[in-house]
């Protein structure tokens, strides 16, 4: 467990700059290394960090906050061994600990006290409303097709030992319902662009701008974290063949090198969409929030009419 969460973190910025690397060559660009984010962090981490005199004690603990909620995430997320070992590792606990993370981010950009941090909240805030049922009946789709509880490492290894027979409409149906939601939650394009703060369209950025220093760089550190909790979860949950469900050292190995294609595969197909579709408008989300829950909701029906 503390092997697979330790992984996790390291590979979190690396998977973020392999994203904006796939970016830059599809825009014919040679972009930045992919290690970039490590230097960032690594700046960011030197620097003074500069608080509002309008914020409370709670603007430096949030980033604490923040980045603890997304560690025992990754403590509780099959990587490359199913057999996750950290109690209470259920999909219900995983839905709340990434609602405590949306609601310290949405009171972070509310405690700097600009206009631009309440916009950036208010609009997380009015996502978040149907980010959270989709997710939650997507991976409660898959308690109820294999029959194994919310326990994470259950649902996982039921799906690998069905084989190809698990592969149903409802499996298909929930898995693009997580990838809409996966977007959505970490704000991507459509949803909004982690590459710009122009402050007619951002939503994640504008909760970050009154934060600098080591506090810049646990809420950047625990972005980039959450988005490759995300897709493990989406490569060991809905498509978890070549997962390990031992410590068999061929197993593991086989294991890291599937996850590592999953991983490159997930982050390909990010930054092509982010590359061909433009930012919607802020009014339009609902609807695509509302068609992802809806593909939840059919998925689980179908269960019981296919």
């Amino acid at each position: 467990m503390l092997m697979q969460a330790a992984a996790l973190i390291l590979v979190s910025p690396l998977v973020a700059g392999i994203i904006r690397k796939f970016k830059a060559l599809m825009q014919n660009r040679v972009g930045a290394s992919v290690f970039q984010p490590y230097r960032d962090l690594l700046k960011l981490f030197r620097k003074e960090t500069v608080v509002s005199e309008n914020a409370s004690f709670l603007f430096r603990a949030i980033p604490l906050v923040c980045m603890t909620s997304m560690v025992l995430l990754a403590a509780m997320t099959p990587f490359v061994y199913s057999g996750v070992a950290a109690p209470y590792a259920d999909v219900i606990a995983m839905v709340y600990i990434f609602t405590m993370f949306r609601f310290a981010m949405v009171l972070g950009g509310l405690e700097g006290g600009s206009a631009f941090g309440g916009m950036g909240s208010s609009r997380e805030a009015m996502m978040s409303v149907l980010i959270e049922p989709a997710l939650l009946i997507s991976i409660m789709t898959l308690s109820a097709m294999t029959g194994a509880g919310f326990d994470i490492t259950d649902i996982s290894s039921s799906i690998i030992g069905e084989g190809a027979a698990a592969i149903s409409p409802a499996l298909l149906l929930a898995g693009t319902s997580f990838l809409i939601t996966m977007v959505a939650e970490n704000t991507r394009v459509p949803f909004d662009n982690p590459d710009t703060h122009l402050e007619l369209t951002m939503v994640h950025e504008g909760m970050l701008l009154e934060y600098s220093g080591k506090g810049l760089a646990f809420m950047e550190m625990a972005s980039m974290l959450r988005l490759t909790i995300f897709m493990a979860l989406f490569g060991t949950l809905f498509f978890p063949w070549g997962t390990a469900v031992t410590l068999a050292p061929l197993e593991l190995a086989t294991s890291v090198v599937t996850i590592a294609i999953k991983m490159l595969v997930i982050a390909f197909g990010i930054a092509l969409l982010e590359s061909t579709i433009a930012k919607m408008r802020v009014f339009r989300m609902p609807n695509m929030l509302t068609a992802s829950f809806a593909l939840s909701l059919m998925a689980m029906i179908s269960l019981y009419v296919l």
